[in-house]
């Protein structure tokens, strides 16, 4: 069986030669790993988990660097370089990756960052990265229910939202309207199905919603409150993004933890904020 390109691989140590070792890579043949990478105390017979890649002729070489993606990821690089043929990001290797220019949504600039997708060529058998996300999201029908929670990386911002990477795998939206937090290209977070769209399209929320949001919310804001000697300076006047960087949730789910604690007469409010009672 051969290796796996652009991924991890468990190598058997063949032979060491003055400048590293030979893996064996099957019915690839030898793949050499440069002495730098060559884990202490390993040698001939000894197995190594190695990512497998192409050096700068085209030859298989193996490395135990953890790169910032493999085959199969979506990953937000950052341009290293550019040529007459296409871009090279970084992701964290020796040799920088391609992305030929009909790969690219727009033309690449060095020191730009950009979501894209690693693969393999089928024909040429090197490793390159697309910009172009909608050829490598999954066409399947999403196995998910609502209050499903997720892993997304956010793509690109559209008049409805935010479109979003679901688990490396499927396409989702953040709705504008749901939105109450700074979000740029290529974050990573946790989020929330809500529906799993005919087309198989996920919506998506970031906060929990209904009772279990609310006590959520309530149990936060109580300790938020306990961290702050009691008081916190929000209140209906402050803005909605102020309120989710300090506390995690929206105005909407403030006022409603708020509201439920002042009728538990657990806090004050007044045009100064939020504090707790005593006793």
């Amino acid at each position: 069986m051969g290796i796996i390109l652009g991924d991890y691989n468990n190598l058997e140590i063949t032979r060491r030669v003055d400048f590293g070792v030979y893996l064996d890579g099957g019915e690839d043949g030898e793949i050499l790993m440069p002495a730098r990478y060559v884990p202490d105390g390993h040698d001939v017979g000894d197995v190594v988990r190695a990512f497998v890649y192409l050096d700068n002729e085209e030859r298989l070489v193996a490395t135990t660097e953890t790169p910032l993606a493999k085959v199969g990821d979506f990953a937000y690089l950052k341009v290293a370089w550019t040529n007459r043929y296409g871009a090279f990001l970084d992701w964290g290797l020796m040799k920088d990756l391609f992305v030929p220019f009909h790969e690219q949504a727009g033309r690449m600039e060095v020191g730009t960052w950009h979501l894209v997708y690693v693969t393999v060529d089928k024909v040429s058998h090197r490793l390159f990265a697309s910009e172009r996300l909608d050829r490598y999201t999954s066409k399947g029908h999403p196995p998910y229910e609502a209050g499903d929670e997720v892993d997304i990386i956010t793509w690109r911002r559209t008049d409805l939202g935010w479109k979003a990477i679901v688990d490396n795998c499927y396409q989702g939206m953040i709705y504008g309207n749901e939105i109450f937090r700074h979000i740029a290209t290529g974050d990573k977070m946790r989020a929330i199905v809500k529906n799993v769209r005919p087309d198989g399209k996920i919506d998506l929320t970031l906060q929990r919603t209904g009772k279990a949001n609310d006590d959520e919310a309530t149990s936060k804001l109580l300790d938020a409150l306990a961290g702050n000697d009691g008081h916190l300076d929000i209140c209906d006047k402050t803005a909605p993004e102020e309120i989710y960087a300090r506390l995690g949730m929206s105005k909407k789910t403030f006022k409603r933890a708020a509201g439920k604690l002042y009728k538990e007469r657990k806090i004050t409010i007044d045009d100064n904020g939020l504090t707790l009672t005593k006793g």
